[in-house]
């Protein structure tokens, strides 16, 4: 029996009944953190032409709802936008091991289905369970440094198979049917990286395709569309073709045992995961030590290998971003605002601060090297060093074990409820708010076609 067959017998068998307290609370913990994701980035400016697609090709009063606005469209299309404008913050959840953001390919999937075919609470939890671990365990045996280096976003070529696979536990396909999903979903698999050379908009449109192809396999799937059963592990399978140091083993490795979606970070940050180690290391020392900007000389940031591709080269971009895109990629740009503002939230990364010559000024005084303590423990752990030295001879160093938002150090339920209202304030009214935090606490209560509605403008 293949490795994707027993990836599919092991998605038939995630049973509500069956899991524990602690990943059902997890699910919602991470559920709760999307919508907020969602739901603020539907007012990105990236997500206005999808929006405007969705309304000339594929609105439908019946349909999904697309969160945020007042808008529903076919199931494929509403996670095709709502998958694209939670990407775009740089503030949706991350799983360390794979180097993928699984919530904006699975929960945009779930929903839709959900609404679509009229899914239950619980339905819908057994649902992301099943996509989160699809969907980490194909990125953890790509191996992440290997297929970054191949030029592919994990997120959007393994994030296919996680929607496909939450898709298909919400549409009750059998195991024969989700076998035919998981194919489909292989032909699917998309994301290039070359969207760092410009700070284009393309890397927040894999998490949506990847949700659209995953909802779009699983509906093929069910009216008997038939895909490759060896999709997975066959010669010419997802681990052959998208990287040259797969280790198939990793799929299955200890499946049934634990959750991956327990081993998934929740940022604080508005940048990419590779940066917000170095952040926080920059952060604590500004404040255990009461310094000011202006008494910053230098700070050398250590960065893990398979990072530096991402936030630190080239260095003439990486000094000089043009775009949103380009400054959430930038590490120096985020040593800059937190050096200089004490954090690096939305309210940091701005046009403004862009062509601030102040910012400019602050990112001079940072550098970034490779540190290969750092690598030893990659990518099961994400740590990063930071040593800062003051006008006045002063010398700080820290190194961060564990990043805030990782399973380790995680964000307490108080700081995700903070997050969650910081960003679906200028979308929902108040009461809205607490209405959507309350039902998300009972999940398993809700009947997912009434819960959707709560989602609109």
């Amino acid at each position: 029996m293949g490795i994707t067959t027993k990836l599919v017998e092991f998605c038939d068998s995630v049973k509500y009944e069956d899991l524990s307290p602690a990943v059902i609370d997890r699910v919602k913990y991470h559920f709760l953190d999307f919508l907020g994701v969602a739901s603020r980035g539907s007012i990105v400016e990236s997500s206005k032409p999808v929006y405007r697609l969705v309304q000339d090709v594929a609105t439908n009063p019946k349909g999904a709802v697309i969160i945020g606005t007042g808008m529903k469209a076919a199931p494929q299309y509403a996670a095709l936008a709502n998958g694209t404008s939670a990407h775009s913050l740089e503030l949706d959840d991350l799983h360390n091991e794979s180097s993928l953001h699984p919530a904006v390919a699975v929960f945009p999937a779930a929903l839709a289905v959900s609404e679509f075919s009229g899914g239950s609470g619980k339905r819908f939890i057994e649902a992301v369970a099943a996509g989160y671990e699809v969907m980490t365990r194909l990125g953890k045996a790509l191996n992440p440094a290997r297929h970054y280096a191949r030029g592919f976003h994990p997120t959007g070529t393994c994030g296919v198979f996680g929607a496909a696979a939450a898709a298909a536990k919400l549409l009750a396909l059998d195991q024969e049917q989700t076998l035919n999903a998981l194919g489909i979903a292989g032909s699917q698999a998309a994301g290039s990286l070359e969207f760092l050379a410009d700070g284009s908009w393309t890397k927040r449109l894999h998490a949506g395709w990847a949700a659209h192809s995953g909802v779009i396999a699983g509906l093929l799937a069910e009216r008997g569309f038939r895909g490759p059963a060896s999709i997975i592990e066959g010669r010419f399978g997802f681990l052959h073709s998208y990287s040259d140091g797969a280790d198939p083993h990793q799929v299955l490795a200890g499946l049934g045992e634990s959750f991956e979606i327990m081993k998934t970070s929740i940022k604080p940050h508005a940048c990419c995961r590779y940066k917000q180690g170095p952040i926080d290391g920059i952060l604590r020392i500004m404040r255990e030590n009461n310094l000011k900007p202006d008494e910053v000389k230098q700070v050398t940031l250590g960065i893990l290998k398979a990072g530096a591709p991402l936030v630190a080269e080239p260095r003439e971009l990486k000094y000089n971003p043009r775009t949103l895109v380009d400054a959430q990629f930038s590490m120096p740009f985020g040593a800059a605002v937190a050096l200089l503002y004490g954090k690096a939230s939305l309210n940091e990364y701005t046009r403004e601060n862009i062509a601030s010559a102040r910012i400019k000024e602050m990112m001079g005084r940072v550098s970034c090297v490779e540190d290969p303590e750092l690598d030893a423990a990659f990518p099961r752990q994400w740590p990063a060093s930071v040593k800062l030295t003051t006008e006045d001879g002063r010398r700080f160093s820290v190194r961060i074990e564990y990043p805030r938002g990782d399973p380790e150090n995680p964000l307490t339920r108080e700081e995700l409820l903070n997050k969650f209202g910081e960003l679906t304030s200028p979308i929902y009214p108040a009461e809205r708010q607490s209405n959507i935090v309350t039902r998300v606490q009972a999940l398993e209560e809700q009947d997912m076609k009434g819960f959707c509605q709560l989602l609109t403008a």
